[in-house]
């Protein structure tokens, strides 16, 4: 009893590892399938080769019965015709045998032709099924081939949809981070670009004011401008609020 329960979890088992690989490659399976039945019809043929060479045989000796009692029928007939009975009874006796043995030969001949034919037209509906389980097995293969492309491009479709649970999501995801992160030092590069263009911009215009107030002083000395129309500030003085305007204002009233 538990060698019987051994057995049978064993063959459980090797059951599961056939059935494995049974459905791993189901192509190749009926490509085993087929090249077995196509071996098997092979040995079915070189059968039917030697059986039609057995229905020859027969066939000839068949044949030969029949040529030996056409042979003693004639004989038969030529010695009752010479009178010559003794004979002519030998020779009806031997062509009864020969016709026992014709029928019977007949009979055998028949039997074989039919086995025969039966055989043929069994070998010939087994090829006819070959050529269609060829076909079935190159348009299955197509299927599944076209098949686990069709799932494949579902999966890329189902991928490119960029969801952030897919891995071409995620990817996109940190390609954007970094893209991110590059504009942010070229914004902060920028800005510290600004750093100290206020300063540069006043010192600028303190020179261009100290540089036309000189220019203008240059001017007063040439006599070019009179100091009273000309609003020279002291060349001690800094560029503060203008203070001075108001005296300059009242002169000029």
């Amino acid at each position: 009893m538990i060698v019987q329960k051994f057995w049978s979890a064993f063959m459980a088992q090797i059951n599961k590892v056939a059935n494995i690989f049974w459905q791993a490659d189901p192509i190749a399976q009926m490509q085993y399938e087929y090249d077995r039945a196509v071996d098997e019809l092979k040995e079915g043929r070189v059968g039917l080769e030697q059986y039609r060479g057995l229905v020859e045989r027969v066939t000839r000796q068949v044949a030969a019965n029949r040529a030996h009692v056409q042979k003693l029928e004639a004989e038969t007939k030529a010695y009752l015709k010479a009178g010559d009975r003794a004979t002519a009874a030998k020779f009806a006796l031997e062509l009864q045998k020969g016709k026992t043995d014709l029928a019977a030969n007949e009979q055998q001949l028949q039997m074989h032709e039919t086995a025969y034919n039966n055989n043929l037209r069994k070998i010939q509906h087994a090829n006819s099924k070959l050529a269609e389980l060829q076909q079935k097995i190159h348009k299955y293969d197509a299927e599944l081939k076209m098949s686990a492309a069709e799932a494949e491009i579902a999966k890329l479709a189902e991928s490119f949809d960029l969801n952030l649970t897919t891995d071409f999501g995620q990817i996109e995801s940190v390609i954007q981070q970094k893209i991110d992160q590059n504009r942010g030092k070229v914004r902060v590069a920028a800005d510290l670009s600004q750093k100290g263009i206020a300063e540069i911009d006043a010192e600028e215009r303190m020179q261009a004011v100290l540089a036309e107030e000189a220019l203008t002083s240059f001017e007063v000395e040439l006599g070019l401008k009179s100091p009273e129309t000309t609003r020279i500030a002291p060349a001690t003085k800094d560029l503060g609020p203008a203070a001075t305007d108001r005296p300059l204002d009242k002169q000029t009233n």
